[in-house]
């Protein structure tokens, strides 16, 4: 017997994370202003889903996020070259202090040819600018 035929995906629509809320108008902030996305819908004070056009994430307030082990390691956004990653990282290093941003890393190279890094958003979470060789711009 032979499995069924996998059904057509579009792909991965969006990812959802939940902010606590004495972080959730910092964390909107960061995403809107420092990252650039829009608010694509947002139906209450509580929710608010956003898009850069091709990406999506929605943001869900909380009254607390327990830090505990979690198996999102981070958030990876492309950009189309090496270059647009430092350029990204002299952004985000003029906008630290006044946005809660904490960078992590430098950029650097990576063994397979990717260049990124890494920042904590103001509500914790790990989130990635990289530049992969391998995917056209």
């Amino acid at each position: 017997m032979s499995e069924p035929s996998i059904p057509p995906s579009f792909g991965l629509h969006h990812l959802a994370l939940q902010i606590a809320s004495d972080r959730y108008a910092a964390t909107l902030r960061f995403y809107r202003e420092a990252m650039g996305m829009a608010i694509d819908w947002q139906p209450d004070e509580d929710a608010t889903y956003l898009s850069s056009g091709r990406d999506n994430l929605a943001l869900h307030r909380v009254e607390t996020v327990e830090r505990r082990h979690s198996a999102l390691d981070h958030l990876g956004f492309i950009v189309p070259d090496a270059a647009a990653v430092e350029a990204w990282y002299a952004r985000m290093s003029s906008l630290a202090d006044e946005m809660g941003i904490e960078l992590l890393t430098k950029p650097r190279l990576h063994r397979d040819g990717a260049t990124s890094f890494y920042m904590l958003d103001p509500a914790g979470n790990k989130v990635q600018i990289v530049h992969i060789p391998s995917i056209p711009g």
